[in-house]
């Protein structure tokens, strides 16, 4: 087992991106409460400037301040949001161990959890991290704590062939060159060019097979695909460090 002063949190780019004051909320949070180290990538120098002026303007040199990247020794784990992040350093750096930003929270026994009144809930697990049954519990639990009754999907668990449409168009280069255990020899046929009007119906199609109004998902790339097929869906950050979840 790892000592907190072995872990160290990855923000994660494309995370950051599109929910900007949530990462600052949980950045803050695992800087405060673990005293973490915090990088904002899972591979150095890669595209350092291009997500920097992606960035809102009031976020950019808040950004910058951050470290882009940063090795730790061998043995240290790393503390991820973004499944992507995770996927790469499995297979890229075996020496660092991995723990999912949920497994943390579910650690801290001060963790301020919201009463969503026993409400049911569809959890939306994902292709990217689909082996993962420990992360995929905590996130249960974690549900569990904020007063969900949590719905299962038929597809659930290691059965899950859902990432939103990512799966649907071609993925980044760098994915299958650093990481093709999961992008290259686990996802054939997968990451085809499909068109909009394409990804929409997909989406749709699944969206349609939810049994509840509303689903949580702890990956973003599934919140964009729940989004354009309709479903309400909450990302599960939203719903731990959000006033009121936005629910």
């Amino acid at each position: 087992m790892s000592t907190l002063a072995e872990k160290f949190f990855v923000a994660g780019c494309v995370f950051t991106e599109e929910y900007p004051a949530l990462s600052r909320k949980v950045q803050a949070y695992v800087r405060k409460r673990f005293n973490l180290p915090i990088i904002r990538c899972c591979v150095d120098k890669y595209k350092v400037a291009e997500f920097e002026n992606r960035m809102p303007e009031d976020y950019r040199e808040e950004w910058r301040a951050i470290k882009h990247f940063e090795k730790f020794p061998a043995g240290s784990t790393m503390v991820s949001i973004c499944h992507n992040c995770s996927a790469i350093f499995e297979e890229r750096h075996p020496e660092i161990f991995r723990e999912s930003i949920w497994e943390l929270i579910l650690s801290d026994e001060n963790f301020p959890y919201k009463n969503f009144g026993g409400e049911k809930i569809s959890v939306q697990d994902c292709w990217r991290s689909k082996e993962n049954f420990a992360e995929q519990e905590v996130v249960r639990e974690l549900l569990r704590r904020m007063n969900f009754e949590v719905v299962e999907l038929e597809e659930n668990h290691a059965r899950t062939k859902f990432c939103g449409y990512s799966l649907y168009q071609p993925q980044p280069p760098r994915n299958p060159a650093l990481a093709p255990k999961r992008f290259l020899h686990g996802a054939k046929g997968l990451f085809q060019e499909h068109t909009a009007e394409q990804k929409k119906i997909l989406m749709q199609e699944h969206c349609a097979r939810i049994p509840t109004e509303k689903v949580a998902a702890y990956c973003h790339y599934c919140v964009r695909g729940l989004k354009l097929g309709g479903a309400k869906v909450f990302h599960l950050a939203e719903l731990l460090f959000e006033e009121g979840g936005q629910y």
